[in-house]
């Protein structure tokens, strides 16, 4: 693929936030959402949106309006700045978003019932990585080739992220770019204060090693005093995929699963490792849950956890949103990609796909096609405005721009999706305890080799039904109510 050096604009900085706070964070209930106080974008990067908005089609839209249906609202919130793709949709169609309003539990029992009431929304995110191929198995989403030229120069940056995502020879999602699943956020003043290496630094050296991290969370833990090396709820999934290989893979149209593959067995074992030196958040104790009441970040912000696997979207906000990881504007936030191998010379980043799902009898089709061209145009030509809003907003430092833009890099460079979430209800959920097996906490971690032999057959099964709808076809829509 094609590497790609833009940074995202700031959809991610001001709205996608939302969208990955689904685990642990408590849903909150569906209903109308009040109209929102809005910063408006400067004039002067209004008039850089119209201009990096000449070369696409102007074609009036007979229906302005797209219906998203989703947990988390696409349009800014009260405080947050107008970001430069929703502009762009507002000044060159008069477009607007409706918000269909969900809960992450209900998102896909909802979306079966609209389509089946004929009353279907037109996009829905792919960012969680569980949407496709189940949605495209079950019929729940369409084609977007018949809307979107993906041969075009606009997104000719994008063809080979969205070539990801095929089911039966057509692209089922628009995929922006790849974007990373998670990072490893600290904060400075812990590293400082404990005489630790600085990651960044250590990245930048490449000395950032599955050793120097063990190392770095053994020491510093200290449980009697509740200091811990990781917390969060993403650590077993990223960690997993420093190897390079996800557990479950998309190759050549089929699922493929990889709990047998030599470099998963490897991490694994350094995993089960870590956890054997209680270098975790005893959520045994918590009532399984991470520290504190749950709230992402907690314990990093107040020193006493040092490393934090979480998406950018955690620390994307303003200074006063992101304080359970420190203070921003002091310079104490601060992340790196998941350690490579010490075996290894790539940094390998959990990829997740920045982009959305044409919904099944979509009203507006064309409607979603125009805003996902506005997609691309921001994130091609306008990439300044969100760098500008990341600083000035969100008081990001230039180290944390560098960084941003260097995981992106890594994420294009090397693209690792797992797609455990994306098949089915009962290989995500087998997948979950299949994941945490070598790190729970508690006394209840099993090796790795102990996992293969409970789980290996049931997850084969799994993809093997799975494969075989494939095969044979889309399965009707109703099964996705199920």
């Amino acid at each position: 693929m094609k590497t790609t050096k833009k940074l995202l604009t700031g959809l991610f900085a001001l709205t996608v936030c939302v969208g990955f706070a689904s685990c642990g964070s408590g849903d909150k209930d569906k209903g109308d959402k009040k109209s929102a106080s809005t910063i408006e974008m400067k004039e002067e990067d209004k008039q850089a949106i119209q201009d990096a908005a000449a070369d696409l089609d102007k074609t009036e839209l007979e229906n302005k309006n797209v219906k998203f249906l989703s947990h988390w609202d696409i349009n800014p919130g009260d405080g947050q700045v107008v970001p430069p793709d929703i502009q762009m949709f507002r000044d060159t169609y008069d477009g607007t978003f409706e918000y269909v309003q969900t809960t992450w539990d209900d998102r896909y029992t909802d979306l079966a019932k609209y389509v089946m009431s004929g009353d279907s929304p037109d996009f829905f995110s792919a960012m969680d990585m569980d949407g496709f191929p189940k949605g495209a198995i079950k019929g729940m989403f369409e084609p977007i080739d018949p809307y979107i030229d993906l041969n075009s120069d606009l997104w000719a940056p994008a063809k080979a992220t969205c070539d990801a995502f095929v089911f039966k020879g057509d692209h089922y999602v628009a995929g922006i770019q790849s974007y990373p699943q998670y990072v490893c956020i600290y904060n400075t003043h812990t590293i400082e204060e404990n005489g630790l290496d600085d990651p960044a630094e250590l990245y930048w050296k490449d000395e950032w090693t599955w050793s120097k991290f063990t190392e770095m969370c053994t020491e510093f833990t200290d449980q009697e005093n509740e200091k811990v090396g990781l917390d969060g709820w993403w650590y077993a999934a990223a960690l997993n995929d420093t190897c390079g290989v996800p557990l479950i893979s998309l190759e050549n149209g089929k699922l493929v699963n990889n709990m047998e593959n030599p470099q998963v067995a490897k991490v694994q074992e350094l995993m089960y490792n870590l956890g054997k030196n209680e270098v975790f958040f005893d959520r045994a104790s918590n009532n399984w849950s991470i520290r504190g009441d749950g709230t992402t970040g907690l314990g990093v912000g107040t020193y006493l956890t040092l490393f934090y696997p979480c998406g950018l979207w955690g620390i994307e906000g303003a200074p006063q949103d992101v304080t359970a990881f420190g203070d921003v504007e002091a310079g104490e936030i601060m992340f790196v990609p998941m350690p490579r191998m010490d075996d290894g010379d790539t940094y390998y980043v959990t990829s997740r796909v920045d982009g959305y799902l044409l919904c099944k009898n979509a009203p507006n089709p064309k409607g979603f096609a125009a805003y996902m061209n506005c997609r691309m145009a921001t994130l091609s030509k306008a990439n300044e405005i969100g760098v500008n809003q990341l600083k000035n907003d969100y008081k990001w430092n230039d180290d944390m721009i560098k960084m941003r833009e260097e995981v992106i890099k890594l994420c294009n460079d090397h693209p690792l999706y797992d797609f455990q979430e994306g098949v089915s209800e009962e290989l995500k959920n087998k997948m979950q305890d299949v994941r945490q097996a070598t790190v729970l906490t508690g006394g209840g971690a099993s090796t790795w080799t102990q996992n293969v032999e409970e789980n290996k057959a049931t997850v084969d099964y799994l993809l093997k039904e799975a494969n075989d709808n494939i095969d044979t076809g889309a399965a009707a829509t109703e099964e996705a109510a199920e």
